[in-house]
Parts: C-alpha cells; sequence; structure tokens
C-alpha cells in the first residue's frame, strides 16, 4: 500500500467515526490548590463536536483519493 493509498483510508474512517459519534469529551486538571495538608484539584470535562460536514467532506476526499490514484492504471 502506498502512502496516498493510506491516507485516504485514514481520512475515510475518520469521517465515519465523525460521522458516527459526532465528538469527543476530555477531562482536563484545571485547577488545583494545597492548603497545608489538603490537596484540592478541580477536573472539567469538555466537549468537541465534530460538525456533520467535516466528516462528510473527509470521507469525499477519500473516496476522491483513492480514484484519482487508480486512473493510470489499467484494471
Amino acid at each position: 500500500m502506498n502512502a496516498l493509498r493510506l491516507v485516504a483510508v485514514a481520512l475515510i474512517v475518520a469521517g465515519g467515526l465523525a460521522l458516527a459519534y459526532g465528538g469527543f469529551t476530555y477531562t482536563s486538571d484545571t485547577h488545583e490548590a494545597t492548603l497545608g495538608p489538603l490537596e484540592l484539584s478541580v477536573e472539567e470535562k469538555d466537549t468537541v463536536n465534530i460538525p456533520v460536514w467535516a466528516g462528510v467532506g473527509a470521507i469525499v476526499i477519500g473516496a476522491g483519493l483513492l480514484l484519482s490514484g487508480r486512473k493510470g492504471r489499467p484494471a
């Protein structure tokens, strides 16, 4: 598999995952305080929404790369 086909397949898979899940959530430590023997920390959950157009665009670009790689080769 050459690099172009690998990138195309990766884009198609990423676009499919973006459409299936619609986003992802991650946790970040934002505040920490130490008051003597007490240690306090605050964790915030942040959600990143992936737009539908980005998922569809990744699939279309990946498919275009796959098809463009086949143009010069006989079937």
